[in-house]
């Protein structure tokens, strides 16, 4: 068990927060929320001891191990895959390379008998002889292979290292497990593996993470980080975002009776208390859903943007056509003679194992790099709108502002300060936010300026490669809604589940020996149907 007392952070002179008491107890998955810069990854690294708090303690229970997922891909560079994935378990690494250095010793003597005796006895109670095959086991149903279990991290490609580093956080099954964006860089495949996982882990997770499917499906409590304070609330992410809106609606009408609020309260735990999985996880969270009462639900202060695109002009019959596509990076084949075809209404989600090979179909498709070989065909009709997944490009002038770079691509009806700013600020830059430079803002300011971007320059075809990098949850959900809403027709990437599953109504999987297309397939049936599963294998 971890027991937060009285706890404050104060930073550079800012409160993050204050007064804070939690417990966190086995068997359940705690969900970090909160808005950019609220101190979500700082939190855990208060619990982690990384740093002090202001005011306050943190306390583990004796004897309990704590494990976190490093954010650095190059620190173990020096070590083999199979090295990294135990040194999750310091002390059983160290004894296991005590005990190594000491049997390498030409003078082995005596005293390093009773020595080596000690140290094998803490090995066994360690459980060390299972310690190589148990990190095989996992490393091997993350997808790296037995072949590379003794390869040197230096050698592996940035996908690889994620996932072994993923395997070190969950090696020898800590008692406390803190994860922070688990799932950046996973492919669908080892997401849904880590799911499974932590939906059945019996010790404590706490889990920092932008990814609503990935929250909903593993937590059972959100730990909030909101009005300088953080709060637990009972359920996934789902239930504290709608619970949110219904207690802003309640407090909104004052007016209405306390049995109607009670009436509709317990009408949305029932919705969601019969939506529970058989999982350890989901069986926890029912049971704690149906103690709540009217006061554990509250209002949120999280600000969403206003995100909506307006369509130029309908469609025609004929939107895209791609015909015998190839292309290679660095000598290496990624596009293989691609075809297919886009009709007017599809919204195609593109995916693969290799990021490299989408976002080389996303710039073909866009006309901003040249096939090998093949042909893309727009429709006469056709007006899209590209954003591409690297943004650095768009914003290196030094003397531009955010309110100055808009204006590039405003009209003549649209270029007015008032006009501009009042569409600025309805997407969250206020105030002298605006007169920011652009060669200085945050990865989630660029997405959310290319955003505005987009909606001053209606099209009838969105090409959009991963938008969702850099965003907080607030903005992601505003997007994801106004994609949805959109009338047109969209080509995207992503690595969020809900925003494919949503949006999509026609899969594409791009493989180094080609493509699987599936229209009129949600990304659910497309992972979850074992035939179009065969059919993906096959061009890997």
């Amino acid at each position: 068990m971890i027991t937060v007392t009285d706890l404050s952070l104060n930073l550079s002179g800012r409160t993050l927060y204050e007064d804070v008491n939690l417990k966190f107890t086995p068997g359940n998955c705690y969900g970090v929320i909160g808005a950019n810069g609220a101190g979500k990854s700082t939190f855990l690294k208060l619990l982690e001891g990384k740093i002090e708090p202001t005011t306050g303690s943190v306390s583990i229970d004796p004897n309990e191990r704590m494990s976190s997922l490093n954010q650095d891909h190059f620190a173990f560079d020096e070590f083999t895959v199979m090295d990294t994935v135990i040194q999750g378990h310091k002390e059983l690494y160290q004894v296991m390379k005590e005990k190594d250095a000491l049997y390498a010793k030409p003078d082995f003597s005596d005293e390093d008998g009773v020595k080596a005796a000690e140290l094998e006895s803490k090995f066994a109670e360690l459980d060390g002889w299972n310690a190589e095959a148990d990190a095989s086991k996992l490393l091997q149903s993350m997808g790296i292979p037995e072949s590379m279990h003794q390869s040197m991290m230096s050698d592996l490609p940035e996908a690889d290292k994620v996932k072994v580093l993923l395997a070190q956080a969950l090696f020898g099954n800590p008692d406390i497990l803190l994860l922070d964006e688990p799932t950046n860089g996973l492919d669908v495949h080892t997401v849904d593996w880590l799911e499974n996982f932590l939906a059945d882990y019996p010790n404590i997770v706490i889990v920092v993470s932008h990814d609503r499917h990935f929250l909903n499906q593993v937590c059972t409590q959100m730990c909030d980080v909101d009005f300088g304070k953080i709060q637990l609330y009972v359920g996934n992410y789902d239930f504290w975002y709608e619970s949110s809106k219904l207690a802003a609606e309640l407090a909104a009408n004052q007016n209405a009776k306390k049995e109607e609020k009670i009436k509709e309260l317990q009408e949305f735990v029932a919705r969601f208390s019969a939506n529970a999985s058989k999982s350890r996880q989901a069986t926890s969270r029912k049971k704690q859903l149906e103690k709540i009462t009217l006061e554990d639900i509250r209002p949120s202060s999280r600000k969403y943007p206003f995100v909506k695109f307006e369509l130029h002009r309908d469609l025609g019959n004929d939107l895209l056509k791609v015909e015998d596509v190839s292309y290679s990076v660095d000598g290496e084949k990624i596009l293989d003679h691609v075809s297919f075809i886009v009709r007017p209404g599809d919204k195609v989600a593109f995916l693969s194992r290799n990021t490299l090979a989408t976002t080389a179909l996303m710039e073909i498709i866009a006309g901003k790099v040249k096939p090998d070989t093949g042909t893309v065909t727009w429709g006469q009709t056709t007006a899209f709108n590209y954003m591409a997944r690297d943004l650095n490009a768009n914003f290196n002038d030094d003397d531009l502002t955010i309110l100055d770079w808009l204006r590039q691509y405003a009209t003549e009806d649209q270029n007015d300060n008032t006009f501009l700013r009042g569409f600025l600020g309805r997407m969250l830059f206020s105030g002298d936010e605006i007169e920011k430079k652009i060669n200085v803002l945050s990865g989630g300011e660029k997405v959310r300026c290319q955003l505005s971007r987009m909606m001053l320059q209606p099209a009838n075809v969105l090409i959009m490669d991963d938008p969702t990098n850099h965003l907080d949850l607030e903005s992601i959900t505003s997007l994801n809604d106004a994609l949805k809403a959109y009338p047109g027709s969209i080509l995207f990437t992503s690595h969020d589940h809900e925003f494919i599953q949503t949006i999509a109504n026609h899969i594409i999987e791009v493989g180094p020996k080609g493509i699987v297309s599936r229209a009129d397939t949600s990304y659910d049936e497309f992972i979850e149907r074992p035939a179009i599963q065969e059919q993906v294998e096959k061009i890997y």
